[in-house]
């Protein structure tokens, strides 16, 4: 076993997953649609959106490919289409803006008026939004032996713990979280999806031009 690959891979992985899913960008949001909520209950949303959350993205890392052959998809395809979406989200980010790919005004407002917003739109999409699910995906086909997918498995399982970790931080408010840091921070994070979208778009273009010399 190639421990370099392996290591590069899961740092990869870890990376790609933890900037696109972004959960300390979700924290102003969960704040404001949880005013009534008390501390307790918002620590119980969270924890029952990041289960959900791990439980999408892990379906997904596992049947990905099942689901393209089904619906005739190619993975240099779909790697295409990721790499735009992961790339519109990271745009975004560099504005430090949260993207309305991951999550629009109106699921924000919608949110704010419903009793439990754990599963939705907490969990999907705010956490598991398009972008979260196709990185998951991505990152699967990529997989070359077995200690890569269990890998992959364990970082999305990482991701999650961390998002619960941080937005249970923020159950009692988010006086922690500093303004100018927060914008410093997302451009940063911004950056680096915008460099894994442009790496997927290139092993995309990179399989089709090989399929292209084969036939």
């Amino acid at each position: 076993m190639n421990l370099h690959a392996l290591l590069e891979y899961t740092l990869l992985t870890f990376g790609s997953l933890f900037v696109i899913v972004d959960p300390l960008a979700t924290v102003p949001a969960f704040i404001a649609m949880t005013p009534r909520d008390t501390p307790e209950q918002r620590i119980r949303m969270a924890r029952l959106a990041c289960v959900v959350m791990a439980t999408i993205l892990l379906v997904f890392a596992v049947a990905g490919k099942v689901i393209f052959h089904f619906l005739g998809i190619t993975m240099p395809a779909f790697q295409i289409a990721a790499s735009i979406v992961l790339f519109i989200v990271a745009l975004d980010m560099l504005q430090a803006q949260r993207s309305r790919v991951v999550e629009t005004t109106e699921e924000t407002l919608a949110g704010s008026e419903k009793a439990d917003i754990a599963i939705t739109p907490l969990a999907v999409p705010m956490l598991a939004g398009p972008g979260a699910i196709s990185t998951a995906i991505v990152m699967q086909s990529r997989a070359i032996n077995v200690a890569q997918h269990v890998a992959l498995y364990a970082c999305i399982l990482l991701v999650a713990c961390l998002s619960y970790l941080i937005l249970r931080l923020s159950a009692r408010g988010a006086a922690w979280l500093n303004p100018i840091a927060m914008k410093v921070t997302t451009r940063i994070m911004g950056l680096l999806l915008a460099t894994v979208a442009i790496q997927f778009m290139i092993n995309g273009i990179t399989a089709v031009r090989n399929e292209w010399i084969k036939s």
